[in-house]
């Protein structure tokens, strides 16, 4: 009786368990951050070349350090700050398959390497982002990814070492969008430094070392944008 009462509690707080980690997963995807602007923006006007660019904080500040970008070219951003790639899969239908859009731009997964959720093996992060870019396929909508930023260190989790990851990572990439015939945008390589890092002070600062600055913005806007143009095109 007394096992069968044991099972019985920890089976309840598995459950408990559980129930509270879905719900903090849920609660960081931030299903509602977009939602007011996805109602405003409606369905795309007949031969509207809508571009949604998915993925975290890089896309979200991209947003507000080059907005002429986006607003010139009816690029919408769809970044949230600190998402991994699971939590992105939460929310990629309401922020990029029901806008509609010809084309996403994928970049994510330093989150994931950072462990903002916990540990996430390369391959499972990739597998994450295929299969927004398959989800996105399946509904017609052009897939363009993106490489990984470089980095050699995250100033909010220090000592993770995370240059050799990346490298896996967007190799992984690169492959599944070569075997899939989905263009692949390397920023990786356009950016980084001697160390395996984004270069300083040239498209980052000291105390960032993950997100652009200007100038690192203008860089892989020359590298998409081309990409977007040919993919339009088809």
């Amino acid at each position: 009786m007394k096992k069968l009462l044991l099972i019985a509690v920890m089976l309840i707080a598995s459950s408990l368990t559980f129930a509270q980690a879905k719900f903090e997963v849920e609660a960081y995807a931030n299903f509602d951050k977009y939602k007011e602007n996805n109602s405003k923006l409606g369905l795309p006007m007949e031969n509207e070349n809508r571009v949604v660019f998915m993925g975290n904080s890089i896309t979200e500040a991209w947003v507000d350090k080059r907005p002429e970008f986006f607003n010139e070219n009816n690029f919408i951003g769809r970044g949230i700050s600190g998402q991994v790639t699971n939590q992105m899969l939460l929310r990629f239908r309401a922020d990029v398959i029901d806008l509609k859009p010809k084309a996403v731009v994928i970049l994510a997964g330093t989150n994931d390497i950072a462990q903002n959720s916990g540990y996430v093996s390369v391959p499972e992060i990739a597998k994450n982002i295929f299969t927004m870019a398959e989800l996105a396929d399946y509904h017609g909508i052009k897939v363009i990814l993106c490489s990984v930023l470089p980095a050699i260190d995250f100033p909010w989790k220090r000592g993770l070492e995370p240059a050799p990851k990346i490298i896996e990572l967007n190799e992984l990439i690169k492959k599944y969008a070569a075997d899939k015939h989905f263009p692949y945008v390397d920023y990786y390589s356009a950016m980084v430094d001697d160390a395996g890092g984004l270069k300083v002070p040239d498209y980052t600062s000291q105390e960032d070392l993950v997100h652009p600055n200007v100038n690192g913005y203008e860089v892989m806007e020359k590298l998409v944008t081309p990409v977007i143009d040919e993919v339009m095109g088809e």
